[in-house]
């Protein structure tokens, strides 16, 4: 008899759309879309603006049941690159960087049109240490890919996440 109630609770649970086992609170939208992000930044490069679009996509069709729609979603994702910025960390005896970081910053409006109270804009900011002796240019890609992961799911959390 408990098993029975237990499943029927489950069912009612995720049957209404309120709550999914994929990690999100949805406020029942069924669309996202998600704005290209252009570069505010004078350092980061143009092609990096496609990259972290992309990667917020992806994040959301993963990780959500929702669909992708080019324009005007039930959830909706803007914004910009607003900082790339690239600084010493790891200072050795000999005053010379052993460590350099990449920080990237994005600015994001998320817009809930079923909950607007569920709607911000903020920034979100994380960043990938790599070695002093190696050129940026041959590393780049690879911590793109890094912040890009941390980025994107703490944008989904902070949105659809209710973390």
């Amino acid at each position: 008899m408990r098993l029975a109630v237990y499943i029927l609770f489950i069912s009612l649970l995720t049957s209404c759309g309120i709550y999914s086992f994929r990690g999100g609170q949805y406020s029942g939208a069924k669309t996202f879309s998600v704005d290209f992000f252009k570069s505010q930044s004078a350092l980061a490069p143009q092609v990096y603006s496609q990259n972290f679009t992309e990667s917020l996509k992806d994040l959301l069709l993963a990780q959500s049941p929702l669909s992708l729609v080019t324009r005007d979603g039930e959830l909706q994702y803007e914004g910009a690159v607003t900082g790339y910025t690239i600084a010493p960390v790891a200072i050795q005896e000999n005053e010379t960087a052993s460590l350099n970081r990449l920080t990237i910053t994005v600015k994001v409006k998320y817009t809930n049109t079923l909950d607007n109270s569920l709607s911000f804009e903020r920034n979100f900011s994380k960043f990938a240490d790599f070695a002093a002796d190696v050129d940026l240019f041959t590393v780049e890609e690879t911590l793109w890919q890094q912040i890009n992961d941390q980025l994107t799911q703490e944008i989904y959390n902070a949105s659809v996440g209710n973390w």
